[in-house]
């Protein structure tokens, strides 16, 4: 078997997402959602859209906000999926493309996507709630991330 992709609707990689992600939620809105297929089946989702560091949202870069494989999926699906979406962004003119892993996951796929690690993130203590402006205080908001990024000549 071959491992395929095709377009998806946000709405459906948001589904995939809640009933497969390890410890995330699916992202509220996005860009685009590619899926992958194996066997007939979708095995693995991703989710790209702006970035969510408002420093970051410069036009030309994107963020992968989920990637999520079912477990069982060829091994090579998540690299398979940030390359897929590396591809429509850059069809599209963007000129890079960014996106977090915790600290404690190791990058595997994205290094094999070609990706590299840029920055670490520092941890929101406090949560991202403000007085003016409530948020919900997940504990993956108080681990370390790391931002990794891949950018290709226009």
């Amino acid at each position: 078997m071959k491992l395929t992709h095709r377009p998806a609707t946000i709405r459906d990689a948001q589904a995939f997402v809640s009933a497969h992600h390890r410890h995330n939620a699916a992202p509220r809105g996005a860009r685009f959602a590619i899926e992958a297929i194996w066997g007939g089946e979708v095995v693995g989702v991703v989710i790209v859209g702006r970035p969510v560091a408002r420093m970051l949202q410069d036009g030309g870069t994107c963020e992968v906000l989920r990637c999520c494989v079912k477990d069982g999926a060829p091994r090579n699906t998540p690299s398979y999926l940030y390359g897929a979406a590396r591809r429509v962004w850059q069809s599209w003119g963007g000129r890079r493309v960014i996106t977090y892993t915790l600290e404690s996951e190791p990058g595997d796929s994205l290094r094999g996507a070609g990706f590299a690690p840029v920055a670490k993130t520092k941890v929101a203590h406090g949560g991202w709630a403000r007085e003016n402006r409530p948020r919900d205080n997940a504990p993956i908001y108080q681990q370390r991330k790391t931002r990794w990024q891949l950018e290709f000549p226009l």
